[in-house]
């Protein structure tokens, strides 16, 4: 095809690039400012404190709310609309410099990562819908799905508020859904004249971890003589090292008659929210006797022996948890006979900017009753039992775990009735990546009592269930943990160390029984058939003379394919022995070895959120807290 005749005259070719130029000047511009493109032009804001707000207020209040970064400048607060199945979000940025980037991913990743931006050209801020590449390059997305819906500087600093679907059907979004949503952040220190200029790695970003999605339920009004206990760490100077678990032993006053727990609250020092991570109270076993007072690391090797029987969950929150309310119906007994006078009280303190000086009495504030409720709520380990016969070999980048609670345990210490089960925490170390405990009757998957897809061992806190879940004797609950070893050139075994590995959901629930741990691990006589089989594929005859340690067994398997598969198969398959424990810590009578793995038919995969015709994640219509 001829592009250009002969004939043609200078002026004429002129004229023709300068209007081909014209042209794509206005697709460009048009890309950025109209609706639905890739950006929504911000109208020019006075950036001064105090400046008036010509805007309306949000249209709805933010109850959840937590700090991004370690100096607490950047805070995100968020409310959720079922009916509409839309998250609204506010950020209010101290000093909002050329922009900022917010994002989510399934662990924190800067690439293949969910964003939303604000920019500054030099002449002009811009909002808009953007993802970013396998390299950390930034793009606009076709699809805006983020609203802007106001954006002003107050005296506080600059707020900005925003909403977006859980579902948009855009592979490049992000799926908001139950469990830990790892949330990037990053500030803009130069304009952008184009956004294709930014990548993520040439910025300052931090990663905080929330859950998005929380019960609509407004909170129980606390009864009239309700009273409090705090329980805080004694004036503590923080380290100045990124990571320290702080422990304190609190005694209870002396023959405090038994009371009910209906609510339990966080108690942060001021100017340390952004310090503060997680925090846990464990009641000490009421088998001993007296725990010496002990304030310090609970990593310090000369701390009280003790300190480790203190293991029994009565209170957790992490960054960004609110108050955690009993049902009405039922409290978590705290004081009279068979309980202990002595609590330990755990603080994560997350200190990356390695602050130093910085006091903190931070702790879990309890609210009780001696009007008694008419349920003792109860506890329950569900999982795996903390041994090394679980392990998860190294290099794998998906490896599944499963603990089973049996029919034949829950025939035999639950009541006719059952129990409800109103919460849950989930709890594995460093290479966990993924907990889902689901409810199975008769053979068949009935429903999830929690899952998180992308479960961080550095965000562990107790969920309170949308709705709660009646387990009747006969029924089956398994739990199945995800782990990643790609960065572990050794196999992973179950044990209490950091880099061992646990799969264990804590359960909340009423009325009170026996049973206190309801968790397996796999025959040993099959583990043993397993590495023999291992030895002689591999042409190793060898004797294994007197007692081998299990560690150092996985330790010697030659880690091929062949060899996890095997594993994997006998971890899904063979007999299990099985630990119906009593809160005595005993079995209840009966023979628990050698119970065969459950057979169940899983239903419960589908997707959450179809793209057409998309249901809320209860399956009913919700509305937004107010």
């Amino acid at each position: 095809m001829r592009l250009f005749n002969r004939n043609l005259r200078l002026q004429d070719v002129t004229l023709m690039y300068f209007t081909a130029l014209a042209t794509v000047m206005v697709i460009l511009v048009a890309s950025y400012q109209a609706p639905g493109g890739g950006g929504q032009p911000m109208e020019v804001l006075p950036l001064h404190p105090g400046a008036p707000s010509s805007r309306p207020r949000p249209p709805l209040p933010m109850p959840f709310r937590v700090p991004l970064d370690p100096r607490g400048e950047v805070q995100l607060a968020w409310n959720v609309s079922y009916a509409q199945q839309e998250i609204y979000m506010e950020l209010r940025v101290k000093d909002v410099q050329q922009g900022l980037v917010l994002g989510m991913s399934d662990r924190g990743q800067l690439t293949d990562t969910d964003l939303v931006v604000l920019w500054n050209t030099g002449t002009q801020y811009y909002f808009g819908d953007a993802w970013s590449d396998s390299q950390g390059h930034v793009s606009l997305d076709p699809q805006q799905d983020y609203e802007l819906l106001e954006a002003q500087q107050r005296a506080d600093g600059f707020h900005l508020l925003f909403r977006r679907p859980f579902s948009t059907c855009d592979p490049r979004d992000y799926l908001i859904e139950e469990g830990t949503v790892h949330v990037i952040y990053g500030f803009l220190t130069q304009p952008l004249p184009l956004l294709q200029y930014l990548n993520l790695s040439s910025i300052q970003t931090g990663v905080q971890r929330v859950l998005m999605l929380r019960p609509d339920t407004a909170p129980p009004t606390l009864p009239a003589d309700a009273q409090s206990l705090e329980v805080r760490a004694p004036d503590v100077v923080i380290p100045g090292q990124e990571t320290t678990y702080w422990c304190f032993i609190k005694q209870l006053p002396e023959n405090m008659p038994k009371n009910h727990i209906v609510m339990y609250e966080s108690v942060i020092t001021r100017g340390n929210e952004a310090i503060v991570h997680h925090i846990e109270v464990f009641e000490c076993s009421p088998d001993v006797r007296s725990v010496p007072g002990y304030s310090g690391s609970c990593d310090d090797k000369m701390k009280p022996d003790k300190l480790d029987s203190c293991r029994h969950v009565l209170a957790a929150w992490a960054m960004g948890a609110e108050a955690f309310y009993y049902p009405p119906d039922a409290g978590l007994p705290i004081g009279g006979p068979g309980s202990s006078r002595f609590l330990r009280l755990e603080v994560h303190y997350h200190n990356p900017l390695l602050i130093s000086g910085r006091r903190d009495s931070s702790g879990i504030r309890l609210h009780f009753t001696s009007s008694l409720r008419r349920y003792d709520a109860g506890i329950m380990e569900l999982g795996l039992v903390y041994t090394p016969v679980m392990a998860v070999p190294p290099q794998q980048r998906s490896f599944f775990l499963s603990g089973y609670c049996t029919s034949k345990c829950t025939r035999t210490a639950l009541p006719l009735g059952g129990i409800w089960i109103f919460a849950s925490q989930l709890h594995t170390h460093l290479a966990g990546r993924g907990v889902r405990t689901v409810l199975v009757r008769e053979g068949r998957e009935q429903e999830v009592v929690q899952e998180d897809k992308h479960f961080s061992a550095h965000y562990q806190t107790i969920r309170v269930l949308r709705k709660m879940v009646n387990v009747l004797p006969g029924d089956v609950l398994i739990t199945k943990c995800t782990f990643n070893t790609e960065d572990r050139t050794k196999p992973t075994v179950g044990g209490f160390g950091i880099m061992d590995e646990m799969c264990v959901n804590y359960v909340h629930y009423y009325p009170r029984t026996q049973l206190e741990l309801c968790k397996t691990h796999v025959d040993t006589d099959y583990l043993q058939k397993f590495f023999t089989a291992m030895d002689r594929f591999h042409g190793n005859e060898r004797c294994v003379c007197g007692p081998v340690d299990v560690t150092q067994q996985f330790s010697q398997v030659q880690w091929d394919d062949f060899a996890v598969e095997v594993l994997d198969s006998l971890y899904n398959t063979a007999p299990v022995y099985m630990h119906c424990n009593q809160s005595t810590a005993r079995l209840f009578s009966g023979d628990w070895t050698k119970q065969p793995v459950p057979i169940v038919t899983s239903v419960l995969d589908k997707p959450r959120y179809p793209c057409e015709g998309a249901a809320s994640p209860t399956g009913r219509p919700l509305t937004p807290r107010v």
